[in-house]
């Protein structure tokens, strides 16, 4: 029994491969997305505030692209193979590892989108709500991020 509940544990590379392929597939679109923009901008004389809207959202779906990478790796590292070959920065050791990258990728994604309404002449009237919005979530994030972090010393219990 103790070997099969073992063995469940490679259930987790269906969704490890799924989200590498959503973040190839993501990271794709959006650098071609740049491309179409930066051919637009050079060929149309685009004006400036669509220009960089529109490279804001190439760089979004590359930023989500990133999240879905680092999400398989993570999950892929975890569960089946802790001695994959990953840059440093990368090495996800326990389950914190991984919310801690994934707080930081979310946190530009926050951002992107957020410069995206501030530029967009289109969207002005929303700057103030999505601003407190996004205040407020990456606060919140940072919160959950202190709440549930390791301490670095082990605890070390004391006889009354």
């Amino acid at each position: 029994m103790r070997q099969i509940l073992g063995l469940t544990r490679y259930a987790v590379i269906v969704p490890a491969i799924a989200s590498i392929i959503g973040a190839l597939l993501l990271m794709a679109q959006g650098s071609i997305e740049m491309v179409v923009v930066v051919y637009e901008s050079i060929t149309t004389h685009a004006y400036l505030k669509d220009t960089i809207v529109g490279v804001l959202t190439a760089v979004d779906a590359i930023l989500l692209g990133t999240v879905l990478l680092v999400i398989g790796y993570g999950l892929y590292e975890l569960f089946v193979d802790p001695e994959l070959t990953v840059p440093d920065w990368l090495q996800v050791r326990d389950l914190d590892d991984l919310k801690s990258k994934l707080i930081g990728v979310v946190v530009a994604i926050i951002a992107v989108v957020f410069v995206g309404v501030f530029v967009d002449a289109n969207r002005a009237n929303e700057v103030l709500s999505y601003g407190i919005g996004a205040g407020a979530l990456v606060a919140g994030l940072a919160v959950f991020a202190l709440a549930t972090r390791k301490s670095d010393k082990p605890s070390v219990k004391t006889k009354p």
